[in-house]
């Protein structure tokens, strides 16, 4: 029964839309009117600048990692249950009945649940590291997010990763693979700069 409680809890505690609230309460604006149209925090930066954004990617995150943690921390639930609560914000985020089951990306959720299941070492900062390898040589944001994510897959893959934690993963990425869709129409694209050294057979 406790399994089932914190399941919803995280569902709805993933759910909640920071982003919207925060552009409606303080820049009275409706964030997605901007940009892409997203309910998340990018928009939220857009219409109100850097300080707006970081709040709403802090509390993003937040709502992901205190009810995963708190499972985690607290009882004794087999793996598979706990994994069960762990994707529970990130769907939460992603089809969130507050914006009619439309949410936003689940990107900083997704990195608020893998810090509460592995702390600031291991998977998290493989994941991050890959992403942030993969923002620096190209353009297009949204190749960056999956090709972090598929990193965090390979290292629980290699580090023989219990069964239940790998396919919480695969299930993670495919929520983002989702809400990602159309941005990865385009090919990976090279910033200018490297592909400008690639043509000019610069790399040694």
């Amino acid at each position: 029964m406790h399994a089932v409680f914190l399941g919803v809890l995280s569902f709805l505690s993933g759910a909640v839309p920071y982003s919207v609230i925060l552009g409606k309460l303080l820049l009275k604006e409706d964030i997605r009117e901007y940009g892409d149209g997203n309910p998340g925090a990018a928009n939220l930066w857009r219409a109100g600048g850097p300080l707006y954004g970081l709040t709403a990617v802090l509390l993003d995150l937040l709502k992901a990692f205190l009810p995963v943690y708190y499972a985690l921390t607290f009882y004794d639930f087999p793996s598979h249950t706990l994994m069960a609560i762990a994707i529970a914000p990130v769907a939460g985020h992603a089809f969130s009945p507050f914006l009619h089951f439309r949410g936003g990306k689940a990107v900083a959720s997704t990195y608020g649940v893998w810090l509460a299941l592995s702390g600031l070492t291991g998977g998290l900062l493989v994941m991050g590291a890959t992403m942030a390898l993969f923002f620096i040589l190209q353009t297009i944001d949204a190749w960056s997010v999956i090709m972090g994510m598929v990193a965090l897959f390979v290292y629980l893959f290699l580090n023989d990763a219990e069964i239940s934690i790998r396919l919480l993963c695969l299930v993670n990425l495919s929520i983002v693979l989702y809400k990602h869709r159309k941005d990865l129409k385009p090919v990976l694209k090279l910033r200018p700069a490297f592909a400008t050294m690639i043509r000019r057979d610069k790399w040694v």
